[in-house]
């Protein structure tokens, strides 16, 4: 299905995004590109390929990746603070970033 300018223009009004009639031609065959790369995922054979969960060891066996959600306590502000370059009042102090 082709990406048309209609497409783009919905799609930019849903993101509340203006955009001109340039950028318009500009985006449509882009995006027409990227929706193409992305649909050559269809063509891959996944029939035999079992779903993984979690990460593999060296060996290749599967990790268990679940565990119990149990609450524990928290590192506490000093000890946060401890090894901290910079701290201030009770935060740690960072440069600006403009």
């Amino acid at each position: 299905m082709p990406i048309t300018e209609t497409d783009v223009e919905k799609i930019a009004h849903l993101a509340h995004m203006e955009i001109t009639p340039e950028e318009l031609k500009i985006f449509a065959p882009q995006m027409a590109d990227i929706v193409a790369y992305v649909e050559q995922l269809n063509e891959v054979a996944i029939a035999n390929v079992e779903p993984s969960l979690g990460g593999l060891t060296p060996e290749g066996k599967a990790t268990d990746s679940a565990r119990d959600d149990v609450a524990t306590p928290s590192l506490g502000q000093e000890l946060a603070l401890a090894e901290a370059p910079e701290a201030a009042a009770g935060h740690f102090r960072v440069p600006k970033v403009l």
